[in-house]
């Protein structure tokens, strides 16, 4: 069974440091095969720890959600304010152990209740790399099509980066 909460305490920002760690890695390693320096993509995408994530996602408006398959820590989702008009998806990870049983699909519905219920903001985006497949195909099924660059991104990475939005 899964279950969501939000991360509120540091036990809580510990185990999704560990994910956003997973993330990291797994984004270079694939990024490896389409010729994207590592130091690039850890400095921009994947350099916090559980202290830097409980700051920044302990607010009102910025949170962060984890995942429990029965009781076992199973992913994570971060959503953040963008600007006046946007919210942005941040730190998207299912464990590999849990994958394929929908809790992708339950963090996502969860970010999206969470925005709509405390935010006057009319826009979702999401920044992701082209080979992220899965995360890829998720996005588009919760109605995220291509849209502009919203973010500036150095010119070692931007043949594989993505950028989505949606209304909210």
């Amino acid at each position: 069974m899964i279950s969501i909460s939000r991360a509120g305490s540091i036990e809580d920002f510990v185990v999704a440091a560990g994910f956003c760690e997973a993330l990291g890695a797994l984004d270079v390693e694939m990024g490896r095969d389409h010729g994207v320096p590592a130091e690039i993509v850890m400095t921009l995408f994947h350099g916090e720890n559980h202290e830097s994530l409980a700051r920044k996602y302990s607010s009102d408006e910025a949170m962060m959600f984890l995942a429990r398959w029965e009781g076992a820590p199973a992913g994570c989702i971060a959503l953040a304010p963008f600007d006046a008009d946007a919210m942005e998806i941040h730190k998207f990870y299912v464990d590999p152990a849990f994958r394929g049983w929908g809790i992708g699909k339950v963090l996502m519905q969860k970010v999206f209740d969470e925005a709509k219920k405390m935010s006057k903001r009319t826009t979702m985006l999401v920044n992701t790399a082209a080979y992220l497949k899965s995360a890829l195909s998720l996005y588009e099924a919760f109605g995220f099509v291509h849209c502009p660059p919203f973010h500036t991104v150095p010119a070692e990475i931007s043949h594989t980066e993505v950028f989505m939005s949606r209304p909210l």
